[in-house]
């Protein structure tokens, strides 16, 4: 097996820097027999192989266009949850989120998992969850728990062991591109019926997206193909968002009616994960060095973020430091998959940024940050 692989999450894995879109998508173009399971990017693209020869006739295909597999940068972050009575939470979360199983159908938002929980904890979290979905599915997702919106934003639900969402709504993008969805980042699903059908959308999107000086996740599976703009970046007070996001958007949806493609917005989400803390710049600091994120730039703003736009955003927000919740246990924490040959790193990583062990085992490490929030890496 090539050294540019990794078994990750049970799957072949692989990350490939490029210097644009198209560079990427030059690679894209070539896999139609290997498949489509590909994240592509203004600096790369992440390939997901079915099988080990298609593996090595990937990694024959980038050494030709001179790219360069980078496995050690491979991670996923996911949400886990202790539970009393695991089947109702995890109903609960499926519904939220849109999932049909415990996975994004289009392994593109965190993957779910609930354990049994072992002791009380009746606080709320200071970990939690924004789910970002359109808003009939959003209407159909809070019809099906029967509950009515609350808290401060009016959006948040709970399951039935007290576990919150803030369940938001999005809206479409823009009347010049009526495809797209704003759900905290502008996105759009074009089911497809072939691979090579889902190529040629996706080449079309990496050279305008490249025109236009616009980064964008271009992630292409077999059901289809979503193109995302990322968090915020379409607004008006962003560089190139305004006017300049929705002629792009626009472009883009011309080219898929051309390709005779019609979007479909059910599967589209947006999530991503708040920690309510004590002291935030050493929290987040924490983080950005386990997970490589970097701070978003405004001054305003408490996120950070996977520079590959491959996992979710994290943010920040004060908590008083006589909150009783800082003697309790989340019941939600996050898994963070990474590839064999990487677990002892990361390990030493967390140690190093002022993480510590709770427990360890052959298979996964139970990490805590400064202020006690777990993370499980496996």
């Amino acid at each position: 097996m090539t050294s540019d692989w990794r078994l990750l999450n049970g799957t072949l894995t692989t990350w490939y820097d490029a210097p644009s879109h198209a560079a990427g998508s030059a690679l894209v173009e070539r896999l139609a027999a290997a498949g489509t399971n590909v994240d592509l990017r203004a600096n790369g693209l992440r390939v997901r192989a079915g099988d080990e020869e298609s593996a090595r006739e990937i990694s024959k295909a980038a050494q030709d266009l001179g790219l360069t597999a980078d496995p050690s940068v491979l991670q996923e972050v996911h949400l886990a949850f202790e539970a009393t009575d695991p089947a109702a939470v995890t109903n609960f979360w499926r519904t939220a989120l849109g999932y049909d199983a415990d996975r994004d159908p289009l392994r593109r938002a965190p993957d779910l998992a609930v354990h049994p929980l072992k002791d009380l904890r009746p606080l709320r979290n200071r970990i939690h969850v924004d789910v970002v979905r359109p808003s009939y599915a959003v209407d159909a997702a809070r019809t099906a728990t029967g509950q009515e919106p609350f808290g401060a934003w009016g959006v948040a639900l709970a399951d039935p062991e007290g576990n919150e969402v803030d369940l938001v709504p999005g809206d479409e993008l823009s009347p010049d591109a009526t495809d797209w969805w704003a759900n905290f980042a502008a996105m759009v699903f074009y089911p497809t019926t072939s691979p090579m059908e889902a190529i040629q959308l996706a080449s079309a999107v990496a050279q305008l997206a490249d025109d236009a000086s616009i980064p964008l996740q271009i992630d292409l599976r077999p059901a289809g193909v979503t193109i995302d703009g990322s968090k915020d970046q379409w607004e008006d007070d962003m560089p190139n968002g305004g006017a300049a996001f929705v002629e792009l958007a626009r472009r883009i949806q011309d080219a898929a009616h051309d390709l005779g493609l019609t979007a479909d917005p059910t599967p589209l989400r947006f999530v991503q994960f708040g920690i309510d803390a004590v002291d935030a710049d050493v929290l987040s600091t924490f983080w950005q060095t386990l997970l490589g994120y970097q701070p978003d730039p405004r001054e305003q703003v408490g996120d950070i973020y996977d520079p590959r736009r491959l996992n979710p955003v994290l943010f920040f927000q004060q908590l008083d430091p006589n909150d009783e919740r800082t003697k309790q246990r989340n019941r939600i924490h996050l898994q963070l998959v990474v590839p064999q040959d990487q677990v002892q790193a990361r390990i030493e990583t967390a140690l190093a940024a002022g993480g510590r062990v709770l427990d360890q085992t052959s298979e996964r490490c139970l990490l805590s940050d400064p202020e006690g929030n777990e993370l499980d890496i496996r």
